[in-house]
């Protein structure tokens, strides 16, 4: 596993598990054209995929997934397919065109906050090949997003931002993703998903613990993941999904948290090592904190756990969805909390907590506890095929950016350059930047400090899309 560092050179020893299954899985090409670009975008693409790939988790519901296309048999020459989503709903229909059946149309799919993932591609037999009954679910359908990440100093006198790219981040069984539903299809030897990790962490009166949670929150992430697989083998985890996220990314946060104000011992670089003891000396000084916005992406959901007022935007189709909520003390519910136990918002310069600090929840910043605390809040969202891609960024800038033109202006500069470059894919997919999203990222900064930032900017594009291509003309 390689690690991704903005400005803090780090090659952790994130332990991985490994072990996947590398079969060849062939999908459809689900095209969204843009005209003014003259650009495709494609879903799927066989070539792209192999065998160690990602996809985010996010928000809520217990949104329908399309999970697999079964073959019944073949009618007069035609195939007879019945479509299973996770909510067991299915239907049958006689396909005319025997090369592909892609995910289930809007006009089909029942009333509900419907969401649908990546599709499947039925590859038809020869005439002396029967059809077999094989079927690749969602699940196994992975492919690593290629990113692009800038983190600069902008306005500042000094660097408080950090940021961190973890591909192949680790192995995360699929129960907590799916539950304990049975699927339908789904290879039996499919317990785990790969993800992939990012995080932005904006720093404030130092750079102590935004460098710090760089190089320690994927780690410490591990550590909480792996105590949770326990948890499965001998059967007391019995929350939801999203609930399960919410107590592995807050004991994590807690954990970071207590590290930097050395009540336990915060040593990174060191392998094996017990963080659950040892007190050692705080790694800042008490008037320093950060944010952290941090995205696990696998092949099937996005997770998004946020504190503090960075930000992780999802551009879905032609809407950008916010997959987390700033923490500021003019929130309802943070004002009524931090008056609850006794701090006061006060308005100086917009409304910080005691007159200091622009945000109601942060890593470090101990002399304000415990007004500002470490917690998270957790989305958890399933994939769908309009996916376009994932912005995070601090708020240098959040603060003169939409979150609709940040992300329209992120696709478009992506399309831009596989216009004026065409395909050149990576050696090693999403190992390393990629040049189009790597584009978007310096282009958002670029316009953020046009629009008058006056903050460190860093910012993360990630694309969701397998495959860029032209739009092919006649």
């Amino acid at each position: 596993m390689k690690a991704e560092v903005g400005r803090v050179p780090f090659c952790g020893p994130l332990q991985t598990v490994l072990g996947a299954e590398n079969g060849l899985i062939v999908s459809d090409s689900i095209i969204q054209g843009n005209e003014e670009d003259e650009i495709l975008s494609v879903g799927e693409d066989p070539c792209a995929i192999n065998g160690e790939e990602l996809l985010p988790l996010g928000a809520s519901s217990e949104l329908s997934l399309p999970i697999a296309v079964e073959i019944e048999g073949i009618d007069n020459g035609q195939i007879l397919a019945k479509v299973i989503s996770l909510e067991e709903r299915s239907f049958e229909r006689k396909i005319s065109n025997l090369s592909a059946v892609a995910a289930i149309p809007d006009d089909e799919i029942t009333t509900g906050p419907t969401l649908k993932a990546s599709v499947v591609v039925l590859p038809l037999p020869s005439e002396n090949e029967p059809v077999k009954e094989s079927v690749k679910s969602v699940f196994e359908l992975e492919c690593v997003p290629l990113w692009g990440s800038v983190s600069i100093c902008g306005k500042r006198p000094e660097m408080e931002d950090a940021l961190m790219v973890v591909p192949n981040f680790m192995k995360i069984p699929i129960k907590m993703f799916i539950g304990d539903r049975v699927i339908d299809g789904l290879s039996q030897r499919l317990s785990h998903l790969t993800s992939h990790f990012y995080g932005v962490y904006d720093g404030h009166g130092g750079s102590q613990v935004a460098d710090y949670c760089c190089k320690r929150i994927h780690l410490a992430l591990v550590e909480e993941l792996k105590l949770f697989k326990d948890d499965m083998v001998d059967g007391s985890a019995k929350d939801t999904r999203q609930v399960q996220w919410e107590k592995v990314f807050t004991s994590c946060f807690l954990k970071v948290d207590d590290e930097v104000g050395g009540k336990v011992n915060s040593d990174p670089g060191e392998d094996n090592i017990d963080t659950t003891s040892c007190a050692s000396e705080p790694i800042a000084p008490e008037t320093v904190g950060s944010t952290a916005v941090v995205a696990v992406i696998c092949s099937s959901h996005i997770v998004v756990s946020n504190c503090g007022d960075s930000r992780a935007v999802l551009y879905r189709g032609k809407e950008a969805m916010a997959l987390s909520i700033d923490h500021k003390p003019s929130r309802e519910d943070e004002y009524a909390r931090i008056e609850a136990s006794g701090g006061k918002v006060i308005q100086w310069n917009g409304h910080r907590v005691f007159g200091v600090l622009a945000m109601s929840r942060s890593i470090g910043d101990r002399y304000l506890k415990p007004w500002i605390i470490p917690e998270p809040e957790v989305m958890f969202v399933p994939r769908a095929r309009e996916d376009e891609c994932l912005v995070l960024a601090s708020d240098g800038l959040w603060d003169v950016m939409s979150n609709e033109e940040a992300c329209e202006v992120a696709r478009r500069r992506i399309l831009l350059w596989h216009k004026k470059n065409g395909t050149n894919p990576l050696p090693e997919r999403g190992q390393g930047v990629d040049p189009a999203a790597q584009a978007a990222a310096e282009y958002l900064s670029s316009m953020a400090l046009q629009k008058g930032s006056k903050d460190n900017i860093s910012v993360i594009v990630v694309d969701l899309k397998s495959q860029r291509k032209f739009k092919s003309k006649c």
